[in-house]
């Protein structure tokens, strides 16, 4: 890979979300606390799906594996973020610039490919309720999960490959406060157009093949779920998918809003806004949906704290 700009830029200015520095204070004690419920809550549902026998089924393991995810997600963003809030000079080394944009990349393109999984299981468990636990076996969650980890890694090669390879002749002030492909592209002062097309591509693949797949199987599974002659297991049926499509709503509508459009139409402010939601808003939501519209999860939660007050005691 030739890093054209690694000989001409060192580091790089992070401009952030405000420049007023009361601003700063008040969203560095926001973010703080989102960032300890994301660790928290995250947790909590990582804890209890390996605790708890009832909750070993493969929608909880996805559903665990989404919580590692966001955990690591978020962590590679938010605390330097929180650390840039309260400092004057908000830089960051070239390398470290490069490391984020990759390592954020690949959990967010992980994060897409296990939403997308997450679907096809409850459509399994739904439409193929008798050939389940056939179809969908332990080992073939830990190859899907282990592969989506992988592809994610993967995959966003190519795009931080693309990134880092436009002439930014010089220019390293980025309105934002991470490294992020629009905005590293936003710094260029060749032609990118080619650049951007590619990893319009790449993006197209990571977020309109799954949120199309992911549309679709919700389309048999709400003819299905019609079909269910009982009324509890409709609303059963609905409680689940609902949280689902709340977390794939949130996650993919931010995502989309931002790596789906050309440059020409971005906005600095708006795209920082959209990258707080699916950097930091979404992680924090994510266990407190799946955990307050699910009776398992708050009983084995409920289970957890039980054994944990027990223990102090």
């Amino acid at each position: 890979m030739a890093w054209k700009n690694d000989t001409v830029i060192k580091e790089f200015i992070l401009l952030g979300l405000s420049s007023n520095q009361t601003i700063q204070i008040i969203l560095f004690v926001v973010f703080l606390i989102m960032y300890l419920i994301i660790l928290v809550a995250n947790s909590l549902i990582v804890l209890a799906t390996v605790t708890d026998s009832t909750l070993q089924t493969p929608m909880y393991f996805f559903l665990t594996n989404l919580s590692l995810v966001d955990i690591c997600y978020s962590s590679s963003i938010i605390p330097r973020m929180l650390r840039d809030m309260m400092v004057v000079k908000k830089t960051i080394l070239f390398a470290d610039c490069v490391a984020q944009m990759y390592i954020s990349l690949s959990l967010g393109e992980a994060e897409c490919i296990i939403l997308a999984v997450m679907a096809y299981d409850r459509y399994i468990a739904i439409c193929y309720p008798l050939h389940y636990t056939a179809i969908i076996h332990r080992s073939l969650c830990i190859k899907i999960a282990t592969g989506t980890w992988i592809f994610g890694f993967l995959l966003s090669i190519s795009h931080v490959a693309l990134t880092w390879n436009v002439d930014l002749c010089g220019h390293n002030e980025i309105n934002h406060f991470e490294c992020e492909v629009p905005e590293i592209l936003a710094l260029g002062c060749g032609n990118v157009i080619v650049v951007e097309f590619v990893i319009f591509i790449v993006g197209v693949i990571i977020l309109i093949v799954p949120i199309t797949f992911i549309i679709i199987t919700y389309i048999k599974i709400i003819r299905a779920i019609f079909k269910i002659s009982s009324s509890a297991g409709r609303r059963k049926a609905f409680s689940t998918c609902g949280s689902h499509i709340t977390v794939v709503t949130l996650f993919y509508g931010s995502a989309m809003a931002t790596y789906m459009k050309p440059r020409s139409k971005s906005s600095p402010d708006t795209d920082k806004l959209f990258a707080v939601f699916y950097t930091i808003v979404t992680p924090m939501l994510n266990p407190l949906i799946y955990t307050l519209r699910n009776k398992e999860v708050k009983s084995a939660l409920k289970k957890v704290s039980c054994k944990d007050i027990t223990f102090l005691k």
